[in-house]
């Protein structure tokens, strides 16, 4: 217990760090990718779990980020005023979920709060996660890879179809999303592109990923998370042993799309809009390789790979072969390192030592 508060302080402390490093280099423009580095891997841990330890393949997860972050974009934007007298649209706004305001132009608009339409957008895709899941997760291997496939494409072409969604332009001038109001002379939290919050949304976005590690290590350390490794090491003795693997599998798998559909949320108030790039199959297939970088079971390799890689992505390292280096990326580390780029250096000591132990004997 006392190790793991002392890797979370380190993380901590290493973010407090480069905050602080870049404030005195005059590089805050790190934290754009930085923070938006930090949602990509609430998705890529969320779905280390599913992977790594439920031992469930998901090649679709990029269509859970897209749930939320386009239901968020969509209700926070589009304008209700032509059904303010039915008696949902009174109903929500009696419970604050929807308020009036004035757009560009000074007409009146009827929009939902961000708040309200981020818990829509996640309740949303929870609910799509459980009733595909359900006949999904029966399948198994390259099965189940292109049924979530087949569920990735169809969000991705809903997105770049649908005017609701604003087809292949996607939803812009999405607005900020306060999480805390204004408190006396302390002004209020929120999530959003604005250059004067640069720090204060990079803590906000480190802050919800250490979060979400924090409850997915306690996950894996309870008895649940025991359940998960004995499905991923063989379903039919986790089964004879009292199991129910069928119900784990389906929780986690909810659980990891909420993950992703979080993510979308606040990164696209972050960003102030999404386009239908996020739910493409590339994105899906990134997430993947992330996870596979970092070690499928391994939280921490995930993050560390997952953050990195993702960083330099958006910092255009990989220039024009973006998706092709995350291809190659995922290829050699199935066929060299299928427990992840973390562990190679591990096997090798190993291995040195066996042979060091041979020759002494």
């Amino acid at each position: 217990m006392a190790r793991k508060s002392l890797v979370l302080l380190s993380l901590l402390v290493l973010v407090i760090g480069v905050q602080l490093a870049t404030s005195m280099t005059s590089t805050q423009y790190y934290l754009t990718q930085l923070t938006m580095s930090a949602y990509y891997a609430i998705v890529v841990i969320g779905l280390s779990v599913l992977m790594g330890y439920a031992g469930q393949i998901s090649i679709g997860h990029a269509g859970f980020f897209a749930i939320g972050g386009y239901l968020s974009a969509a209700l926070t934007t589009h304008n209700l005023i032509q059904f303010q007298e039915s008696g949902v649209v009174k109903l929500l706004s009696s419970l604050g979920m929807i308020v009036t305001g004035q757009d560009l132009y000074g007409e009146e608009l009827l929009v939902f709060v961000p708040w309200a339409a981020c818990i829509v957008a996640i309740i949303t895709a929870g609910v799509i996660a459980f009733v595909l899941g359900i006949p999904v997760l029966k399948l198994k291997g390259h099965y189940l890879a292109m049924a979530t496939l087949g569920f990735g494409i169809i969000i991705y072409r809903i997105a770049l179809a649908s005017e609701y969604f604003g087809e292949a332009d996607g939803i812009s001038e999405v607005p900020g999303f306060t999480i805390f109001p204004a408190l006396g002379d302390i002004g209020p939290v929120v999530v959003s592109g604005d250059f004067s919050g640069r720090v204060q949304n990079y803590y906000i976005a480190w802050c919800m990923l250490i979060i979400g590690l924090i409850l997915l290590q306690n996950l894996i350390n309870s008895r649940v998370g025991r359940a998960l490794r004995s499905i991923h090491g063989s379903e039919e003795a986790a089964e004879a042993m009292g199991v129910n693997t069928a119900r784990y599998k389906l929780y986690v798998f909810v659980l990891s799309a909420v993950y992703a559909a979080i993510a979308g949320v606040f990164l696209t108030h972050y960003n102030g809009g999404i386009g239908p790039s996020e739910a493409s199959v590339m994105k899906s297939v990134r997430y993947v390789a992330l996870v596979a970088v970092g070690g499928m079971a391994n939280l921490w390799g995930v993050l560390i790979m997952g953050v990195s890689l993702t960083f330099l992505s958006l910092r255009g390292v990989f220039g024009s072969y973006d998706d092709a280096i995350f291809g190659v990326i995922l290829i050699m580390i199935m066929l060299f390192a299928p427990e992840g780029i973390l562990s190679i250096k591990l096997k090798g000591l190993f291995f040195r030592k066996n042979i060091r132990a041979k020759q002494e004997a």
